[in-house]
């Protein structure tokens, strides 16, 4: 035997028994069995990947795109028509699909607002000394800012001539008839001078002026602005000194206008600072202002804050939390408040009835008038979770489980969904208390509908809308030569949806418009193309409608495209959801339109239809 012969003999023997051992090392792994003999009595007409719907089977197997086991379903077919929202199950695809159910209920659900701010003076605390006749500051005894002060401890010593003049006046009237009305006018002309009452007894007691006078604080508290020097001369009316007191501040809070809806007048907030780390401080809300910051787009909230032991500080940052039962009709829910009486303007004042305000005296008002719910137990919302509503655009969709029926069964249905709280939204209509809705693989069904050609959370019309064909207008409706007046539109929209321009966009809607008069099935559809929000509602589902109804209309009617060029229809597998969705263009390139730059190659061209 050659060498060559031998050389070929040997790779032959190393093919066979590689072979054989690549069937013994990979062989393929056993197929799971089904959950319940049901799935293997009665298969499922469809089996299909609970996170990609759009893979379908006649038997059980794995998704080849995730590996999941495939779900089989099985539906009441023939009396969809019936309830074309609704879907019955086999115990083993809801046992595969997870799907798990809870009881509707009514109850205050509990939101936390939170806000950061600062701390300020309290502007009603604050007091100013002003010079209430000429003098000369001759001593200072607070000379510096920041210098805490008792009432009636001295300021500074002044000289004045009216002051001498005036305590003369007293004197000689007293000594006359200390009772008579003359007495009594030369007492409250220095009272009014900010003299204290026991300064103008010891006026009296000495029996003579005195050169010089002690200026003493009228309110206690802390020195924030001093504006004299020892030397000045002032003139009346001209200001000495500012005290606050601190024994109360202003918490000014920053709102998103978002949470304007929770925050009423009289609730308690809790916040922190750092001065103070682990501690928790308290105040009530007194102020919502009744404007937008233009700058900030908040709205801003004061909040009065008892400080007795003088610990926080005006100008110290802080976080602030308020804990918000939320009612029906936007009303909060406050247990500490129900029943309860506030003052209007003073919402700190709150009272167990009727009354007057300690601050101004105005009435009191009952607590519900600003807001709050009067009547709890009538009052609380239907409650569901987060996790039970589906989304899109501006609707939602709640999958209800039908009561009285041998298989599990699942109902879409629409609902207004109200304020949103953690983990749980309020249903405002839609639901009733004691349902039992779907909170886990609500989506899963949804996806099941949509492989069924049923109405689904994305496509709720018609089972043409939820096969990802949906076809607004019949093409028959639309005339060959109306097709062939607007098709120039409609390749401008394309090219510029695909280069993201809005403007563009809305400029070729206009110019169909015009193309295609008034009224009128494709005149409709234009219309309600244009009234798009922005981009991303423009493309779907409102080009993607535009777009079936001109490929189903040149599809009926080819002799429109002639003078267009070539025309050609492309598929994007990814677009409507991952459903798909057409469009026409005469570029050869792919140009998507439902994702422009961002994908703007994605796509592939089925056909050319000129």
């Amino acid at each position: 035997m050659s060498a060559l012969s031998k050389t070929l003999a040997g790779l032959l023997v190393a093919l066979a028994l590689g072979l054989f051992l690549g069937r013994c090392t990979f062989a393929p792994a056993p197929q799971p069995a089904p959950l319940t003999a049901t799935a293997i009595d009665r298969p499922a007409a469809v089996w299909t990947c609970s996170m990609h719907p759009q893979i379908q089977q006649a038997g059980p197997g794995q998704c080849p795109i995730c590996g999941m086991d495939l779900i089989p379903l099985e539906t009441d077919a023939p009396d969809n028509a019936a309830a074309p929202r609704t879907l019955a199950m086999s115990p083993s695809a809801l046992a595969l699909a997870e799907i798990q159910t809870l009881r509707v209920e009514r109850r205050f659900p509990e939101v936390t607002v939170r806000l950061v701010g600062q701390l300020d003076y309290d502007e009603t605390r604050l007091s100013s000394l002003t010079a209430r006749f000429p003098a000369r500051i001759d001593q200072l005894f607070v000379n510096y800012t920041g210098v805490p002060v008792a009432k009636g401890e001295h300021l500074a010593r002044i000289y004045s001539p009216e002051l001498v003049a005036a305590q003369r006046e007293l004197l000689t009237a007293t000594a006359a008839d200390p009772s008579s009305s003359i007495s009594r006018i030369a007492r409250e002309k220095l009272r009014l001078w900010d003299l204290l009452p026991e300064q103008i007894d010891a006026i009296v007691a000495r029996g003579s002026p005195a050169d010089d006078f002690e200026l003493r604080a009228p309110t206690g508290g802390v020195v924030v602005a001093k504006n004299v020097k020892e030397g000045d001369y002032v003139k009346t009316g001209e200001p000495l000194f500012r005290i606050a007191d601190l024994g109360e501040l202003w918490l000014h809070l920053q709102a998103f206008e978002s949470d304007l809806a929770k925050l009423r007048y009289g609730q308690s907030v809790a916040f922190t600072v750092e001065a103070w780390p682990g501690e928790t401080f308290t105040g009530r809300i007194a102020f919502i202002a009744p404007a937008v910051d233009p700058r900030t787009r908040t709205i801003p909230v004061r909040v009065n804050v008892p400080n007795v032991d003088r610990r926080l500080k005006p100008g110290m940052f802080a976080r602030g939390q308020v804990r918000v039962k939320l009612a029906a009709e936007n009303q909060v829910f406050a247990p500490d408040l129900v029943g309860k009486w506030i003052g209007p303007m003073h919402p700190e004042i709150v009272k167990d009835g009727p009354g007057a305000c300690d601050v101004c005296g105005m009435p009191l008002v009952p607590a519900e008038t600003l807001g709050y719910a009067a009547n709890p137990a009538g009052e609380a919302p239907v409650v569901v979770p987060a996790s039970a509503v589906l989304r899109t655009g501006k609707r939602a969709v709640v999958y209800v489980k039908t009561p009285g029926t041998d298989q599990a069964a699942f109902e879409g249905r629409d609902v207004t969904l109200g304020a949103e709280a953690e983990n749980s939204v309020v249903i405002l209509s839609g639901l009733a208390a004691g349902e039992e809705i779907v909170t886990h693989g609500a989506f899963k069904i949804d996806s099941a509908l949509q492989i069924l050609a049923q109405p689904s959370m994305m496509n709720p019309a018609s089972p043409e809308a939820a096969s990802g064909k949906r076809t607004a207008a019949a093409p028959s409706s639309i005339p060959p030569e109306l097709l062939s007046k607007i098709l120039p539109g409609y390749f401008q929209l394309q090219t510029a949806l695909a280069r993201d321009d809005f403007a563009a966009a809305q400029a070729s809607l206009r110019v169909m418009m015009a193309a295609s008069g008034p009224t009128g099935v494709l005149a409709d559809l234009i219309h309600r193309t244009l009234g798009a929000e922005n981009v991303d509602t423009l493309r779907e589902p409102r080009f993607a409608d535009l777009s079936n109804a001109v490929i189903a209309a040149v599809q009926a009617h080819p002799a429109a495209l002639a003078g267009s060029g070539a025309v050609l229809r492309v598929h994007c597998p990814m677009a409507a959801q991952n459903r798909g969705a057409d469009w026409l263009q005469t570029d050869a390139e792919v140009r998507n339109p439902y994702f422009g730059a961002a994908m703007l190659t994605c796509g592939e061209i089925v056909e050319q239809l000129h």
